[in-house]
């Protein structure tokens, strides 16, 4: 029994989990609803568990469509599923009781919570079956991912809708479509690398790498403008009673940078996502930028 959890997990990529953090971001900036609350913390680390479950069975299913393709696979014939070490009832029964688990909590939180919680599940889902097949509309489904982790999060511990920054939701999907242009990027590299011999993805050979570095250079740009517009925005400075989140755009800006260098100078096997967790500038700075968002909303 303790074997068959471990590769249920196994298979639920915990490496991944951390993508679920984003549901945790609303709690950052919702100043006035946490100040003196223990209820918000609460609320958010069950939606936390939500997409960790949601996230779980997303993958589960996602192993189970691509069972053939995964075998033939260098590095993914190794999965618990592919490599039969996961039988394919266990697979199911174990992300079926995921499921339940996560849409019983999602409707114990709120509806609205609910609804994007299901939203979040239905686009995996879509994404597993077609959208990953088609160029540019995969990465923007995997954004359009991240930007539903925020609303729900944002929901899930009482925000309402008016209550949302535009700018900062903005700034989560701009982020998150930098991220899958960075992966489809450094995929094309690999590919180059291994001579054409595509064992990552087929949309691959719609890709074009003069492309992406177009769309890279336009999004960051964007992304550093749309921050530095929520940090001076009338209504963010009404609503924290100061100017100073100014005072964090340079972090924003420097981490924006730092992780294009990584996306330009890395050319080893791994994802450049997970070379930027491990890259000590890169996660110095994510650090100071949060104890500088910390001190100015709530020291000073």
């Amino acid at each position: 029994m303790l074997t068959t959890i471990k590769l249920l997990i196994e298979t639920s990529r915990p490496r991944q989990w951390i993508k679920n953090a984003f549901v945790l971001a609303p709690l950052l900036f919702a100043k006035h609803l946490v100040a003196g609350r223990v209820e918000p913390y609460i609320q958010a680390t069950l939606a936390f568990v939500v997409f960790v479950f949601l996230s779980g069975c997303v993958y589960i299913f996602n192993d189970l469509m691509d069972l053939e393709r995964d075998r033939q696979h260098p590095a993914k014939r190794h999965r618990p599923i592919a490599s039969g070490r996961l039988s394919i009832p266990v697979a199911v029964g174990g992300g079926l009781a995921g499921l339940a688990v996560a849409l019983g909590t999602a409707i114990y939180l709120n509806r609205l919570f609910f609804l994007l919680a299901l939203s979040y599940l239905v686009l995996n889902i879509a994404y597993s079956l077609y959208l990953k097949h088609i160029a540019y509309v995969d990465v923007l489904t995997i954004a359009t991912g991240f930007l539903l982790r925020i609303m729900a999060g944002s929901f899930a511990i009482g925000l309402t809708l008016h209550e949302i920054s535009y700018f900062l939701v903005a700034c989560t999907f701009l982020l998150a479509f930098l991220l899958g242009l960075g992966k489809r990027r450094h995929e094309l590299v690999l590919l180059d690398k291994n001579n054409g011999e595509n064992h990552l993805r087929p949309v691959l050979k719609y890709y074009k790498k003069h492309h992406i570095d177009g769309l890279i250079k336009a999004d960051l740009f964007v992304t550093m403008l749309v921050y530095t517009f929520y940090t001076v925005a009338p209504r963010t400075r009404a609503y924290f009673g100061t100017w100073h989140l100014v005072f964090t755009v340079p972090f924003v800006v420097f981490g924006l940078l730092r992780f294009n260098r990584i996306l330009t100078h890395y050319s080893g096997s791994e994802s450049p996502t997970d070379v930027m967790v491990r890259d000590w500038p890169f996660m110095l700075n994510l650090i100071l930028w949060l104890a500088t968002v910390i001190v100015v909303l709530y020291v000073m």
